[in-house]
C-alpha cells in the first residue's frame, strides 16, 4: 500500500452523547461528544467520524448544535453522517462546521442524491455508508441493510458499492453488521472486495478488538481505518497504533 493509512475514531451519538453497541443494539454511554472529540485530536486522530446513529430511524436531520460545538475544538478534518438526506441537509452540515458528510440510507433508497452532493460540493466531500451483513444467496455473499441496520435490502453490497463507485465518491464506508462492538475483527473478505472493485478509498468499519486487526484491514485494502469502542474505552492509544502499523511495514501519517 503506498497511501498513509489513517486513524479515525468514530463518535456513534444518540441524544447528544456519544454511545457504542453492539451489533446496533446493546447501546452504552460513552460521554461528551466536544470532550471526546478534543481528546482525539490531541492523541494524534487523523480524522474523526461524527454518526447520529438515530437521525435516519427517528426521521430527523442531524444535530446541528453539536456539530457546531464539535466543530469548535477540532483540530483535524470531521465527517458527519445520520439523518442527511439531501443536498439542503448535507449544506446545513456542512455550514455547521463539519469538512465531509457521509450517507448511507437515504443514499440507498435515492440514489440520484450521491450525484447531487458532489455536483453542489465536490468528491471530496461526500462519504457514502453501506451497512453489511452475511447472505450466502447473494453473489458477494454480502448484503445491504438500511435504517441503522435494521433493514434488509436484498440488494448485494459489492454491486452496490460499485454502483456508489462510478459516481465518483471518493470514500466508501462498509460496516460489517456481526463484527460492529465485537471486537473480533475487521470482515476482511467485504473489504477486499470492496478495495478490488472499487476506485474509492475503503473504510474498515466495524471490528476492531486490537492492533493486529488494523493491519489485517491495512493488508485487505483498507486506507481508513476506523474504531470506537477500542478508542473510546482507552484499550489502544492511537500514538501506539500508528507505531505499530509503521514497524509492520504500513505507512502512517
Amino acid at each position: 500500500m503506498n497511501n498513509p493509512v489513517t486513524i479515525m475514531p468514530c463518535l456513534d451519538m444518540q441524544n447528544g452523547r456519544v454511545v457504542k453497541g453492539i451489533h446496533f443494539v446493546e447501546i452504552a454511554d460513552a460521554g461528551d461528544p466536544v470532550e471526546c472529540a478534543k481528546a482525539y485530536c490531541a492523541a494524534g486522530a487523523d480524522e474523526l467520524a461524527l454518526l447520529d446513529i438515530t437521525a435516519t430511524v427517528e426521521n430527523r436531520g442531524t444535530l446541528l448544535e453539536v456539530v457546531r460545538r464539535v466543530a469548535e475544538v477540532c483540530t483535524v478534518p470531521f465527517t458527519v453522517g445520520g439523518g442527511i438526506s439531501d443536498v439542503k441537509s448535507a449544506g446545513a452540515v456542512l455550514k455547521a462546521g463539519a469538512d465531509k458528510v457521509s450517507v448511507s440510507s437515504a443514499a440507498f433508497r435515492k440514489p440520484e442524491i450521491i450525484p447531487d452532493i458532489i455536483r453542489e460540493f465536490g468528491r471530496g466531500v461526500l462519504t457514502v455508508a453501506i451497512d453489511v451483513d452475511v447472505n450466502p444467496a447473494l453473489p458477494s455473499g454480502y448484503e445491504v441493510y438500511i435504517d441503522g441496520g435494521r433493514t434488509a435490502t436484498g440488494f448485494d453490497a459489492v454491486e452496490w458499492a460499485k454502483k456508489v463507485d462510478g459516481y465518483g465518491v471518493e470514500v466508501i464506508l462498509p460496516t460489517s453488521k456481526a463484527g460492529d462492538g465485537a471486537r473480533t475483527g475487521y470482515d476482511l473478505p467485504v473489504i477486499k472486495a470492496m478495495a478490488n472493485a472499487c476506485n474509492a478509498k475503503i473504510v474498515a468499519s466495524g471490528g476492531a478488538g486490537k492492533m493486529e486487526h488494523f493491519l489485517e484491514a491495512a493488508n485487505a485494502g483498507a486506507e481508513i481505518l476506523l474504531a470506537a469502542s477500542v478508542f473510546h474505552f482507552h484499550m489502544i492509544d492511537i500514538g501506539e497504533l500508528k507505531a505499530y502499523l509503521k514497524r509492520s511495514g504500513v505507512a502512517v501519517r
